[in-house]
């Protein structure tokens, strides 16, 4: 009789083995999805019942409207035990008892792909050239800001390629600055300027609750082949849903900081601030918030510090860097209403553009009398700090004199540092002047304001 064979086992397999094969099982699982149902509908709001406890602020929802079109919401607060919704699309079609399903997070996948396109705030392309290529790892759309105490510092000279700013208001890289002006003064076409001209590898644009009309004219226009090539711009118009105006802004952020932990250098620009704040406006007011400073709620101010510290260096020994610029809209000229005193405030420096320049004919029209950059000082040598100084004195000089001269009430030979004045001033101010696609670097910039001063001639 043959003795019965022994029983085989495969040896175990190694942990790690078990653990990836478990990871893989799971991964493969279905998702669970949780769907609640719309309560009411009043305005821009939408309450969301049934999911409450799974939801927090900033979570999106999917519900779908009674044509079976998806429409994405955004949780922005709870109240009587349901969620609070915003619509990121049309509102139409949307009623009580629809269902609404739970989509998680904001994220998008950034890759160099993206570099040259034109992309709506949710990553989705709007320029008709294909889909994205999606980045080897999704990001947050809304991320916080890097820990104050590990950032980088400030680095060298950002040369913007830009006479006006790139004499009284010098850039380092990682510098936020904001451009203050009124509308129709240049400061779309001093924007596309710095993009192409500006030493950086990457330009990130956000065009929020920028005019329909203008955004071919920008990107086609001003921007052109040579800025575009280089550059991401995000868009949402005027007419496009609060919480897409407000995303475009994180969503251009997200773009930038995933080119600035790559270790490149980005330049973001973003007009504007202003329509950001109107759109949180929007949002805190369906929200129930109650009115504050001139009818912003106390969130926009909470809101604003958060997007604008985005920007900046990376953290310590990663490089890479964010310098920024936010055009701030002044209302009426009154570069002291709350968004611009806010912005001001946070910033690292601003450049205003005035109107009264502009009519005159004068391009980029700064007023370099009161822009200003908290930087400045760690990028000038003493002969170029003591330059300047006399530029502004004799700019200030002549501004003050200007009337009296014009009318023939002062009598030249009567104070010899006004007969300067009014000799250099308009020297000064025609380099400053600057044709949309005329560039300069920083070095020739000083070298010819040097020449000008240096001049003893009539």
């Amino acid at each position: 009789m043959q003795p019965a064979l022994a029983a085989t086992k495969d040896p175990p397999l190694p942990l790690a083995e078990r653990l990836a094969a478990a990871a893989t099982a799971f991964r493969s699982l279905p998702q669970l999805q949780l769907t609640g149902r719309l309560a009411s509908v009043t305005g821009l709001a939408v309450e969301v019942e049934g999911v409450t406890g799974f939801l927090s602020v900033g979570d999106r929802l999917v519900a779908t409207a009674r044509d079976g079109r998806e429409v994405m919401l955004e949780v922005i607060g709870f109240r009587s035990g349901r969620a609070q919704a915003m619509a990121l699309g049309d509102l139409a079609g949307l009623g009580p008892g629809m269902p609404a399903r739970i989509g998680g997070e904001a994220r998008f996948a950034v890759s160099h792909a993206w570099l040259g396109r034109v992309i709506d705030p949710l990553g989705n392309p709007l320029d008709g050239r294909g889909p994205l290529p999606p980045g080897p790892a999704p990001r947050l759309v809304r991320a916080a800001p890097p820990p104050a105490t590990a950032r980088a510092r400030l680095g060298p000279r950002l040369p913007l390629g830009v006479r006006a700013l790139d004499l009284f208001t010098g850039c380092r890289q990682g510098q936020r600055l904001g451009l203050f002006a009124g509308s129709g003064v240049g400061k779309s076409t001093l924007m596309a300027m710095l993009a192409r001209q500006a030493a950086c590898d990457v330009a990130v644009i956000a065009l929020v609750g920028e005019r329909g009309r203008e955004v071919r004219e920008f990107i086609e226009d001003d921007l052109g082949e040579a800025g575009l090539a280089r550059s991401v711009v995000v868009v949402a118009t005027s007419d496009a849903a609060p919480l897409l105006r407000r995303e475009a802004a994180h969503a251009a952020l997200a773009v930038a900081e995933h080119f600035r932990d790559e270790g490149l250098n980005v330049l973001l620009m973003m007009d504007s601030v202003t329509r950001f704040c109107l759109a949180l406006r929007e949002i805190g007011l369906s929200a129930g918030e109650p009115p504050a400073t001139r009818g912003y709620p106390p969130s926009v101010f909470a809101e604003l510090p958060r997007l604008l510290e985005r920007a900046g260096p990376g953290l310590e020994g990663r490089g890479g860097a964010i310098t920024a610029l936010f055009t701030v809209l002044v209302e009426g000229e009154d570069h002291d209403e709350p968004v611009a005193d806010a912005a001001r405030g946070i910033l690292d420096g601003h450049v205003v553009l005035e109107r009264r320049i502009a009519e005159a004919g004068r391009f980029p029209a700064v007023n370099v009398l009161r822009s200003l950059s908290r930087a400045a000082d760690g990028l000038l040598a003493p002969e170029q700090k003591a330059l300047l100084a006399r530029a502004r004195r004799l700019l200030a000089l002549h501004s003050e004199m200007a009337d009296m001269v014009r009318l023939g009430a002062y009598r030249p030979g009567s104070d010899p540092e006004v007969d300067e004045a009014v000799r250099l001033a308009p020297r000064i101010e025609a380099l400053l002047a600057q044709g949309k696609d005329e560039t300069d670097t920083p070095e020739a910039a000083f070298a010819a304001l040097a020449a000008i001063l240096d001049s003893h001639g009539t």
